[in-house]
């Protein structure tokens, strides 16, 4: 079976939520990847320390954490330090972002079946035919993610809309009730 990991990008300021929605929202991602078909997780932290939140989960894959010292440069830039956190065996990353709590581990199964099933290599949820996450991003094209991220890069869509879409926490009025 070929390998997969995802990687969990929480590396940003969280400025508009006004403190480091991070740790109150990793744990949450986490749980719903321990049930994902994902053989390894990376989070990606950056402008707040993610110490003592990764790494003592119960259950599922492996956890650890990189340090991504160019945050600041764009999601791309963190995308590329989880990239190069994962090993050799792995020939696919799974990207789901940290303010995504709602994350359905059936979509990530979706969209590495589909990729197996059919290649790519950029291979992304939709809800509504809208691009979302989790997007699956094959090892050729590491070595080739801009600063601004994967919304350039063309990809081939799957339908996830009877799943529920994985979340959008900006602020503290978005945070889900069972989290606050």
């Amino acid at each position: 079976m070929t390998g997969v990991s995802a990687v969990v990008l929480a590396a940003g300021e969280a400025s508009r939520f006004g403190s480091p929605k991070q740790r109150l929202l990793v744990p949450a991602v986490l749980e719903r990847l321990a049930d994902a078909p994902v053989d390894e997780i990376v989070v990606v932290e950056g402008a707040h320390s993610l110490e003592g939140l990764c790494g003592s989960e119960p259950q599922g894959p492996p956890v650890r954490v990189a340090h991504c010292p160019d945050w600041e440069l764009g999601p791309g830039a963190s995308l590329r330090c989880g990239l190069a956190a994962l090993g050799p065996a792995c020939e696919a990353a799974v990207v789901v972002l940290a303010d995504g709590p709602d994350l359905s581990p059936a979509s990530v199964a979706r969209i590495v079946d589909s990729w197996r099933s059919s290649g790519g290599d950029v291979v992304v949820a939709s809800y509504e035919g809208i691009r979302g996450h989790p997007l699956l991003l094959a090892r050729p094209v590491w070595s080739d993610v801009p600063d601004a991220g994967l919304r350039v890069r063309a990809a081939r869509l799957v339908r996830c809309d009877d799943l529920g879409g994985p979340g959008d926490v900006d602020r503290p009025a978005d945070m889900p009730a069972r989290l606050s």
